[in-house]
């Protein structure tokens, strides 16, 4: 079989992703030792995070407004550098105040890709879920290397040095995507970009029953997703007793699990519909939060390290939904509008999961998040019933 320079798309889309992803994952292992330092709590580190998760969602919307405008590739190529540069500036910050200020640029360069690259493969290909869960692949990738990398260098040479390798990671991929990718036209050159900002349309399309009730399962989804990837380490070490190297091991096994199953969750979304698998994937993240929560042993860790990286892959299953019901023209500024919605508003779940630490405890936190996919599997199911009649 021929490769095709459609699959170089696709893997250098991927790999980007995987930048982006990595700069953000190496801080979640070593937020107790930032923390210490700082002499910050877990609720304030969460408001670092949930306000590099808001920067990321927010820049989503106007980097398709760019992409259309300027093309994907250059899109692309400045969110790469971007966290390149951004991850540095991290590595170096001497105050707290200052790393907060990086986090959140981190978060806004990271999230100038994903909705570029979803649009740019959603031209490319026909099967949308199968590309979308390979490109998504990318982040479980990232959390599969970046964090227990970044856990054995800080034991060595410190937070400062971990969270360098965010741009350690970026730095060759920034090169290799300029070198593979061809330029890429872009959609809309010549309308002028204030117009892509107006309200009204932007209502419509946020108005439009799926496209609603779509955003509405994402916000709690992404919370639960958000929250986990900024404080499974942290559960672990605190909770469940495991070492700091033991638990960055079992939160890149976590990825692992995401990163191999994303793909057949796609296929399974193009086979069997959208919101039949989204609701699987809820169902099997609860199983899995119940084992981390309530069963002692590593039996259960395993399994739910592998339930819950099944399940906390909604996203390709879920993500082409919003792709079924955008037209061609609207698909970049259009998904990147829902994420910026969904995004901002899931992005919460990193402080309202550090505050229910704080003042309850780790299991009610991470109860509380079992109890939020409850709610999105309770939702598909009657959403499904009524699509069918019953």
């Amino acid at each position: 079989m021929r490769w095709r320079y459609e699959e170089t798309v696709l893997t250098m889309c991927t790999l980007a992703f995987l930048a982006t992803m990595a700069g953000r994952l190496v801080i979640s292992p070593v937020v107790p030792r930032i923390t210490a330092e700082f002499g910050v709590s877990n609720s304030v580190i969460g408001l670092a995070l949930t306000g590099m998760w808001m920067a990321y969602f927010l820049s989503q919307f106007p980097s398709g407004v760019f992409a259309d405008r300027y093309g994907e590739r250059r899109v692309i190529l400045v969110a790469v550098g971007g966290t390149a540069v951004a991850s540095a500036f991290l590595a170096i910050a001497p105050l707290f105040p200052v790393f907060v200020v990086g986090t959140i640029a981190l978060g806004a360069v990271a999230g100038l890709h994903y909705s570029v690259a979803t649009s740019l493969l959603t031209r490319t290909y026909d099967e949308i879920g199968v590309a979308i869960g390979v490109h998504n692949s990318g982040g479980p990738i990232a959390g599969l290397v970046a964090p227990p990398v970044a856990a054995l260098v800080a034991v060595r040479y410190g937070w400062r040095a971990a969270i360098a390798v965010g741009t350690v990671v970026a730095v060759p991929l920034f090169v290799l995507f300029a070198w593979s990718v061809r330029p890429t036209e872009p959609q809309r050159p010549n309308q002028p970009m204030a117009e892509r900002f107006e309200l009204e349309p932007l209502v419509e399309l946020l108005s439009r029953p799926k496209i609603a009730f779509t955003s509405a399962i994402a916000v709690l989804g992404d919370f639960v997703w958000q929250a986990t990837s900024s404080f499974l380490p942290a559960f672990l070490v605190a909770y469940r007793g495991q070492p700091e190297t033991t638990a960055s091991l079992v939160f890149g096994g976590y990825f692992v699990v995401q990163g191999i199953t994303q793909v057949g969750v796609g296929a399974a979304s193009d086979r069997y519909g959208r919101e039949v698998t989204t609701a699987a994937c809820m169902a099997f993240s609860v199983a899995g939060f119940v084992l981390f929560i309530a069963v002692p042993g590593i039996a259960a860790v395993v399994a739910g390290v592998v339930l819950l990286g099944i399940g906390l892959g909604w996203g390709a299953a879920l993500l082409p939904r919003f792709m079924d019901e955008l037209s061609a023209a609207e698909r970049s500024a259009g998904f990147g509008l829902v994420r910026t919605v969904y995004g901002f508003v899931g992005a919460l779940g990193s402080v309202v999961t550090g505050l229910l630490a704080d003042h309850f405890g780790w299991g009610v936190s991470f109860g509380f998040l079992a109890a939020l996919l409850v709610i999105v599997f309770v939702a598909l199911v009657v959403n499904r019933a009524f699509s069918l009649g019953y």
